[in-house]
């Protein structure tokens, strides 16, 4: 741990704010456009878009977990919630006792059709129309870049720290 703390530039922390700033406002922003008009939560949205991009809506509860970078207990609990409004339904895994299926309902894919308008027109308003064609490749290409490089290295989970391991 004595390693040399490679402290941020001023021009790098000034990026680096700039963008945690904006996430932070569009993230916020469009969450409460779509939790008012289509009364679901920008976690739920989460949900339903990951499950109407895999075959037959329905994904394993760890495959979804890491998809949307969530706590296995956190996954557990909002997809309960999910539950009881009728948008998810839970399946177990006839290949494995211990593992599940999320699986979403008619009533979710009717949520999310009605939702999905609301939220293109929200980041259309929000942020596309706010940069150039050529802004938007940069942006990307960056963001796909930084994602593998984070896919290339395990989450060091909380179980993992207390076993002091750098996973």
């Amino acid at each position: 741990m004595g390693e040399t703390v490679r402290w941020l530039t001023p021009e790098e922390q000034h990026a680096w704010r700039s963008f945690v700033r904006l996430h932070e406002k569009l993230w916020g922003r469009l969450s409460r456009l779509i939790q008012v008009e289509s009364k679901l939560s920008a976690a739920d949205f989460a949900v339903l878009v990951h499950l109407t991009d895999v075959r037959e809506g329905r994904q394993r509860y760890q495959d979804l977990a890491r998809a949307l970078e969530w706590e296995k207990s956190r996954m557990s609990h909002h997809i309960a919630r999910m539950a009881g409004r009728g948008l998810v339904v839970r399946e177990e895994c006839p290949d494995d006792g211990r593992g599940a299926f999320v699986v979403i309902t008619e009533a979710g894919r009717a949520a999310i059709e009605a939702a999905a308008p609301l939220h293109v027109e929200a980041v259309r308003e929000l942020f596309l129309d706010h940069v150039t064609p050529a802004e938007l490749r940069v942006l990307a290409d960056l963001s796909e870049r930084v994602v593998r490089k984070l896919d290339e290295k395990p989450v060091l989970t909380e179980r993992d720290a207390r076993r002091g391991r750098d996973a």
